[in-house]
C-alpha cells in the first residue's frame, strides 16, 4: 500500500515539473512576441511620421 502513495507523489511531482517547463516555454514565447510587437510599433510610428512629413510639403 505505501508504494501507491509514493507513486501518487511521484506522479504529482512529475506533473508539476511538466507544468513548470511549459510555463517557462510560454514566458519565453511571450517575451519574444513582446519584442516583435515593440519593433512593429516602432516601425509603424516611423512610417506615420514619414508620411506626415511628406504630406505637409
Amino acid at each position: 500500500m505505501p508504494w501507491i502513495l509514493m507513486a501518487a507523489v511521484g506522479l504529482a511531482t512529475l506533473g508539476l515539473g511538466v507544468l513548470g517547463v511549459l510555463a517557462v516555454r510560454l514566458w519565453v514565447d511571450v517575451h519574444g512576441l513582446a519584442k516583435q510587437v515593440d519593433a512593429a510599433s516602432r516601425a509603424l510610428a516611423g512610417a506615420a511620421e514619414e508620411l506626415a512629413g511628406t504630406s505637409r510639403t
